[in-house]
Formats: structure tokens, sequence, C-alpha cells
């Protein structure tokens, strides 16, 4: 009983595992079995825990070297190869090549100075050049048109002055060319003396020439039609059709032939639609005596009206002129040379 009690004592203190044992081994020695039973020492259960392993890091050698890791570049929008040009490749200027010389012959002529008394001049002024030349025994002075044409010489010696008179007609610019020598021993230089403007544009903004006369004031008469209008510069005797349909030429330009002691005012037995009119006296003569007027202008939209105003000019380098003429609008119309167009170029007053 004491071997059971020592048992069912050791069952009670030990884990269930060692107890359940103890148990068998006791039921079969009661069965009166012997059973040779190793001896099982108990050990606490061992306690799991978790362990964090940390990630392997790359530890350099004692004598490694550091490596510098390369800077990516920033990314931007001209990143990676450029873009082709729609219009092909782009032509890579060439390097400048330097500027060709002409060769100065030694023999040739040479021309010291070449020069005026003044700065600028007003047209129709006196201006005196002056000159200096070697090698020669003899020049010529030639002054130039607007076109740079030569046309006025003067044959005068290697050195000297010589006093020119400009023209009242004259602008922007007096142009002279001093020449000495002959064919490939030829040296020439030209001399250009500012003209001063002497006149005054009769409205502002002015168109940046120089008119070629002071304005003319003079009566006009003008009426609107619906395809242009007509004027009648009294001052020059002249009717002008002024045509917006598109088609050249863009203006013409008709004498006055209008006699009102042998010609009718008007058409009598022609009755225009309402709110049309019928051009009368000097506009009507042209309009009435011209198919190509009639019929690129149509009728009128209001009567003439005749107001004061004034015409003035301007010469282009080529010759050609321009005219600008006062409308009875407040603008001003310009007609472009040989009648090619005409157009507004200042607004009404607000």
């Amino acid at each position: 009983m004491q071997g059971k009690a020592k048992r069912v004592f050791l069952c009670i203190s030990a884990p269930l595992r060692l107890c359940i044992m103890l148990l068998l081994v006791w039921i079969v020695s009661a069965c009166g079995a012997r059973v040779e039973v190793a001896q099982f020492i108990p050990t606490e259960r061992p306690t799991e825990t978790v362990t964090f392993t940390p990630s392997p890091s790359r530890t350099p050698g004692r004598n490694a070297t550091p490596t510098i890791t390369p800077t990516q570049p920033p990314m931007t929008s001209t990143g990676g190869p450029s873009p082709t040009s729609l219009f092909g490749s782009t032509r890579t200027p060439a390097p400048d090549q330097p500027t060709a010389t002409r060769v100065i012959n030694p023999n040739a002529p040479r021309i010291e100075f070449f020069t005026s008394d003044v700065v600028a001049a007003a047209p129709g002024s006196d201006l005196t050049l002056y000159w200096s030349t070697r090698g020669t025994s003899s020049a010529t002075i030639y002054r130039l048109d607007r076109g740079g044409i030569r046309n006025q010489l003067w044959n005068v010696a290697p050195d000297g002055s010589l006093t020119i008179s400009t023209r009242q007609s004259d602008r922007d610019t007096a142009e002279f060319v001093l020449s000495v020598g002959e064919g490939d021993l030829i040296t020439e230089q030209i001399l250009s003396v500012p003209l001063a403007c002497p006149d005054a544009w009769f409205f502002q903004p002015s168109p940046g020439l120089c008119p070629s006369a002071p304005p003319e004031p003079s009566p006009l008469i003008e009426e609107r039609f619906e395809r242009g209008r007509m004027l009648y510069v009294e001052g020059r005797d002249q009717v002008y059709a002024l045509f917006n349909d598109g088609v050249e030429p863009g203006w013409i330009v008709f004498e006055n032939r209008f006699d009102p002691a042998i010609h009718a005012e008007l058409e009598e037995t022609f009755s225009p639609p309402p709110g049309l009119y019928q051009p009368l006296r000097v506009l009507g003569f042209v309009w009435r005596g011209s198919d190509i007027v009639r019929n690129r202008l149509g009728l009128g939209l209001e009567p003439e009206f005749t107001y004061e105003g004034f015409m003035q000019s301007a010469a282009a380098v080529d010759g050609s002129e321009s005219l600008y003429v006062s409308s009875a609008d407040g603008t001003v119309l310009q007609l472009l040379p040989g009648g090619t167009a005409w157009q507004i170029i200042v607004a009404p007053e607000t």
C-alpha cells in the first residue's frame, strides 16, 4: 500500500504525461506481469521564444574601397533622344566664313576724302562738295536720282570744291558719286547729304514719309455707293472712282468734263429703287458716261456731300506717288500708286 500511495503521490506531483505512464505501470504490476520500465527523468517543457532574425547587411571588408553610387540625372521634358523636326533635320550653321575683301590695286587712284560743308540741307538750298584724290589728273562727280541713276555730271580737278543747288522737289537725301580713274583702275565713293523735310502732313499720325508738297486745301464732293465711293477734288478738277469689289484697278481718275451750261444734272428717265440714289452733276456725269464706273460702283447709298478738305501726296523711291485725301466722315483715304488699291488709314475721330 505504501508503494501505491507513493505512485499516487508521484502522479499527483508529476506532469500529466508522466502520471499516465506511471498509472499504466502500476496497472500492469497489479496484474502480476513483470515489466522492465526505463527510468524517466521529468523535465520542464521548454518555452517557445519567437526570434526576429535581422536581414543580413553587406559589411565591407577591412580593406574595401568605398564606391560612389552614380547619381541618376533628373528626368526632364527634354530627356532622351531629341525629337525629329517636322521640317526635317535641323541644319547646323556653318562656321562664319571670312568676308571677301576687295583687293585694292596699288596702281589705282586713291580718294582721300569726299565730303560737304553741311550735315543736312533743306530742299532748294545750296551745298558745297569738297574732295581730294591722289594718282589721277582728273575726276568726275555724278548726281544720283532717287532710283540711283546717274543723271548729272561735272568734270572736275583731282582736288577742289563745287557748289551745287538742290531742287525744291528733292526729298530724303541728295546723293553724289566721286569717280576717278578708268577701267580696272577706277575708284569711286558715294556721298549722301540728308535733306530736311520742309512740309508737314495735314493729318496725324503721318505715314512716315516726307510729303512732296504742302497740303492742298480744296472743296470736295463725296458720295458713297453700293460698292465703293466717288470723290471730286475741285483744286485738281478731277473725279476719283474708288472701288471695293476686289477687282483691279482699285481706283480710276477722270478729268472733269462736266459743263452745267450744256450737260444735264441727272438722267430724268431713270428712277432708282427706294433707298438708293442716282449721282448728280459732276459725279453723275462720270457715272453715266462710264459703264465700268456704273457697273462696278452700283447706285448711291446717300446723296452727295460737299465739304472743305485737303489733298497731299508723297513719292516713293521708285518715283511712284501715293495720294492722301480727307474724307467727309473724318477719315483719310490713301490712294496707292498706279490705281492698284485704296484704303482708309486714319479712323474717324470719336
